[in-house]
């Protein structure tokens, strides 16, 4: 499954924030600087969600605030349902 997610790095901690414009809002603690925040967000993604880390690739925004990231193995109903019930939600 494909999951489009807004990324805004420098945050204060890792969370999401809740929907925009059809994106997932995830703020990160870590600077949009050599792939870090990427990473980042890879790294809370699999644990939020329950997957592990190599189970999920970024697919498209790498140098972008929209990023889509596909995830094996699970469908959408899933991830979703995984995404509410995570502490991280605000």
């Amino acid at each position: 499954m494909k999951l489009k997610v807004r990324v805004i790095p420098n945050a204060r901690k890792a969370e999401f924030g809740g929907y925009r414009d059809g994106s997932l809002v995830l703020r990160i603690n870590a600077p949009a600087i050599d792939g870090k925040a990427n990473r980042a967000a890879l790294a809370f993604l699999a644990e939020q969600i329950g997957v592990k880390p190599n189970a999920i690739s970024l697919i498209s925004g790498e140098k972008s605030r929209h990023k889509i990231f596909e995830i094996v193995g699970l469908e959408a109903s899933d991830v979703e349902r995984r995404l509410a019930a995570s502490p991280a939600r605000r």
